[in-house]
């Protein structure tokens, strides 16, 4: 493995051996390279969960191999899990203590020492706003705080590799941002980081690599320059709809539906063909079925969306699209 890949996942594969037989992961190659962030991207079901479960030793792959800083994660779980630190898609249970108190705990279990761990919990603490709740009991903070306190459990003692589950869940959008640049320090500061999120939009801006799965299998990785390379030349138009509004919208055949909900409609269009959509939403108007149109550039989900299909996209990427169960 060379000196900066800090993972290093090759033909990884895992049946679930149940009833219904599920290949939850099929020939994976994924690499994340010490400094990068890579997200992982898949509707549900996809393989996510199980991926990063067998990349901390949770799940035995039944084929594959997977390398964490030059440990074989397969053969030695136990050593593999040191060099990683993971928050998990569920908060760790810390009743009965502060925030403070259960980030330092952490710390020391990870082996830091007193003063390390106090200064470094402080340092996040305070990068992440959370100061007001930090002596505050578990019991009573609010979700959001919770899962920053996960964060910075997970932080505290910084692994070679940071594998993040949905680490931006029940955050307010301010702590959000905040969060999103934590994130990317912990690259920059020479980890590797595995994120898997749905909020594509937000975590485009720290994301150096995507690596989208379906079905099991990788069918996209890129940058997310590159990826979104096929919604070039390509418009999404906004609908917002009137009381009047069917169930059909009537998309003239240019448009590609890409949402629909009671009212609200979404497409994305050639950019060639705009001035006739722009037309038909406008005759659309006068007849009272449409209240308001837009037309602007295709998002990155767009793109997405064209690689799994409208409807797995739809639930991958959830409300909040609009940048790994």
């Amino acid at each position: 493995m060379q000196p900066n890949v800090v993972l290093s996942i090759r033909g990884l594969s895992k049946r679930y051996r149940g009833r219904r037989g599920v290949q939850a992961n099929d020939g994976i190659d994924l690499d994340v390279l010490a400094g990068q962030v890579v997200g992982l991207l898949g509707h549900n079901g996809a393989g996510k969960t199980t991926l990063v479960n067998q990349v901390v030793g949770l799940v035995r792959p039944d084929a594959g191999s997977i390398w964490l800083d030059g440990i074989d994660a397969v053969a030695d779980p136990d050593a593999a899990r040191r060099l990683a630190s993971i928050q998990a898609q569920a908060n760790v249970p810390i009743t009965g203590l502060t925030p403070r108190t259960a980030i330092q705990l952490v710390g020391r279990i990870r082996g830091g020492s007193r003063r390390e761990v106090a200064a470094r919990t402080q340092e996040l603490i305070e990068t992440l706003d959370i100061a007001s709740w930090a002596d505050v009991p578990s019991q009573k903070i609010s979700g959001g705080i919770a899962r920053l306190t996960a964060f910075c459990m997970t932080a505290v003692v910084p692994g070679r590799l940071f594998v993040l589950h949905e680490p931006t869940n029940d955050v307010d959008p301010v702590r959000r941002r905040l969060l999103w640049d934590a994130i990317r320090t912990l690259a920059d500061d020479g980890s590797g980081v595995l994120l898997v999120t749905h909020n594509v939009r937000e975590a485009e801006r720290v994301v150096d690599h995507l690596v989208i799965l379906d079905q099991g299998q990788v069918i996209a990785a890129d940058t997310p320059a590159g990826l979104a390379a096929s919604t070039r030349g390509v418009l999404t138009v906004e609908l917002d709809l009137g009381l009047r509004a069917g169930t059909d919208v009537g998309w003239p055949p240019s448009v590609t539906e890409t949402t629909r909900e009671r009212l609200r409609a979404a497409g994305t269009v050639p950019a060639a063909s705009a001035a006739d959509v722009v037309r038909w939403a406008q005759s659309r108007v006068d007849a009272g079925v449409v209240e308001r149109y837009a037309l602007t550039a295709a998002a990155r989900e767009d793109g997405y969306g064209r690689l799994v299909g409208s409807d797995r996209a739809a639930v991958a990427t959830g409300t909040e699209l609009g940048v790994v169960a």
